[in-house]
């Protein structure tokens, strides 16, 4: 029998279920593929993992920072990891016993190569305002109260993408544009557990859809079919979209640390996003037009926006922004099943604004967010490299510089 003074104690890295709004950040993030999930939750791989911490920064909950002591003959199987609905308690471990060769603490470890594994930036502009994470959870939910719920798309379109605006009454609830929260639905899934929650960008600005009221806006499309086409009836987004003036939904949140904006004089923000994508980009657009009625001296930067749907009667807030001024936003719209009218996407459209864009990547100044469906990450990238190769940039240097600096954000899926 193995004495206590033989037993190995390995870092196991866990996922606390009960943060995590399974947003797939994690599992989109590892190098090394150590994270999975099944219907309920999202776990790590022991046998792979090697605690290169390329995971933890973009979480936006910290659900993915879980580090427990435990003997190496024990450790938890991924089977035990998704039957959990909260973390175990830690492992009782004798003084004596010896950790692994190489299982030292994981935040002392050194990264492989941290965020290049990463195609944007783990941390936000140097001149983001602080903000504020977690402060309602599974166990301490906040009741919102649903005080306008408006479809965005037109009547005609079979896409059904709403705005809605939840108000929190009296109880703080301090959010930053670029910020998240997690929504509730009532009911049980079909292993009878509680629903998770499910993750919304907001799409008002710090200071509420309607200034200096305590409520915010989210932007949320109702899903009816899966990525095959197969019907399928979306759970939260159903529940969302069907809300009435005067309902109450379980809030939790806000999340989110890096995908901020910038504050400080001059900063442009070139934003590129596709359907509900559009959500955080309206938050920051807001949040310099109420400056700029201010006339803020802050927000003199330009801002540029490339934004993709089918056609346009599919794209959120089309009517609004064809309302701003030409000299306060650079609007740049892509459609791709206009009739009669050849495929555009996102890219395509930044492709005939190369000249522009060159001028403001050789800007320090510039920062640049990207949100929407997975598929246009690549795209977007190839774009940036091609401009800044045409340019004379060295874009290994300057996606590095981008991505250190927190000047490129990704947030797709």
């Amino acid at each position: 029998m193995a004495t206590p003074e033989s037993v190995q104690i390995k870092k196991q890295h866990l996922i606390d279920p009960e943060i995590c709004i399974r947003c797939n950040t994690c599992e989109e993030t590892c190098p090394i593929d150590a994270i999975t999930h099944d219907g309920t939750n999202y776990v790590v791989m022991p046998d792979i993992c090697n605690h290169c911490m390329a995971c933890v920064a973009p979480c936006p909950t910290g659900a993915i920072d879980n580090w427990q002591d435990v003997p190496a003959t024990r450790m938890y199987s991924i089977e035990a990891q998704y039957s959990w609905d909260e973390l175990p308690p830690p492992v009782a471990i004798e003084a004596s016993e010896p950790a692994a060769a190489g299982d030292e603490d994981p935040a002392a470890q050194v990264t492989i190569q941290g965020s290049n594994y990463v195609a944007g930036a783990q941390i936000p502009p140097w001149s983001a305002s602080h903000c504020f994470t977690n402060l309602y959870g599974p166990r301490n939910v906040i009741t919102a109260t649903v005080s306008g719920n408006f479809r965005l798309t037109d009547a005609s379109s079979e896409s059904d993408i709403r705005h809605v605006v939840l108000d929190f009454g009296s109880v703080p609830f301090p959010v930053l544009e670029g910020q998240s929260i997690g929504i509730i639905p009532p009911g049980r899934d079909a292993s009878d557990r509680l629903h998770h929650a499910r993750q919304y960008s907001l799409a008002s600005p710090r200071d509420g859809e309607r200034p200096k009221y305590n409520n915010v806006s989210i932007t949320v499309k109702r899903v009816e079919q899966d990525y095959d086409g197969n019907p399928v009836r979306g759970v939260c987004s159903n529940y969302i979209c069907d809300l009435k003036k005067g309902d109450t939904v379980q809030v939790i949140g806000p999340f989110g640390h890096t995908f901020l904006m910038p504050n400080h004089p001059g900063s442009n923000i070139i934003m590129i996003c596709t359907g509900t994508g559009s959500a955080p980009m309206r938050a920051m657009t807001e949040r310099r037009r109420r400056k700029r009625l201010e006339q803020s001296l802050e927000e003199r930067g330009r801002l540029m926006l490339f934004f993709g749907a089918r056609c346009p009667e599919e794209l959120p807030y089309f009517g609004p922004l064809n309302k701003l001024p030409k000299d306060f936003i650079d609007i740049n719209f892509a459609f791709s099943r206009e009739p009669g009218k050849p495929k555009k996407y996102v890219q395509d459209a930044m492709r005939e604004r190369q000249t522009d864009l060159l001028a403001l990547l050789r800007n320090d100044d510039t920062y640049i967010y990207v949100c929407g469906v997975k598929g246009m990450e690549s795209g977007v990238l190839e774009v940036l490299q091609e401009t800044a190769v045409a340019g004379g940039l060295d874009w290994p240097e300057l996606h590095l510089s981008l991505r250190q600096k927190g000047r490129l954000h990704l947030e797709t899926y």
